[in-house]
Formats: structure tokens, C-alpha cells, sequence
């Protein structure tokens, strides 16, 4: 590994005192640099914030929707299956 990929970016933020105190006294709590603190805890947010748009969240009914769809799918509409066919005539005419 290169120097490169070592590489840190730096991060300023303005805090209310109140805050920096409570971020202090988390970091002292955990035994981390207030620096270690806020960055660890930054990205466990980050990384949260991620996953959270990455799940999608089903009710029971919905759920049951769902997979009824999958197991016994509705028949094609009729516009479904028109698409389908110029789809297939399209993919035809270019081979």
C-alpha cells in the first residue's frame, strides 16, 4: 500500500458549548480522542443513514401483497403484452 491510500481529510465544525462538552465527556467515557470520537461516530451515522435508504420497510399486509404477487403473479395486461410482443420483434430485428 502507497502512501495514497493513507491519504485523511480534514473536518471543522462549529459546536455549541454545550454540545462540545457532551461530545468531551462521550470521548473520555470510551477512552477516544474527542477527534477519534466524532469521526467513528460520524460514520457509524453515515453508514446508518445508508442501510436506512437501502431497506425497504414492508407492513404485515404489505408484505403479504407482495409475496402473493410473486407466488401466483396477475395475468399480463393487454398493454404489458403488446409491449412484450414489439419488445420481442424489436430484439428480432437487430440479430
Amino acid at each position: 500500500m502507497g502512501a495514497e491510500n493513507n491519504r485523511t481529510a480534514r473536518l471543522e465544525a462549529r459546536l455549541a458549548p454545550e454540545a462540545l462538552a457532551a461530545i468531551k465527556r462521550a470521548a473520555e467515557i470510551q477512552g477516544r480522542s474527542v477527534s477519534d470520537f466524532v469521526v467513528v461516530a460520524a460514520r457509524e451515522a453515515a453508514m446508518r443513514t445508508i442501510e436506512e435508504t437501502q431497506i425497504i420497510r414492508l407492513s404485515v399486509e404489505d408484505q403479504r401483497i407482495f409475496a402473493d404477487a410473486i407466488l401466483d403473479p396477475p395475468a399480463p395486461s393487454p398493454g404489458l403484452q403488446r409491449a412484450a410482443d414489439a419488445y420481442r420483434r424489436l430484439v428480432k430485428a437487430t440479430k
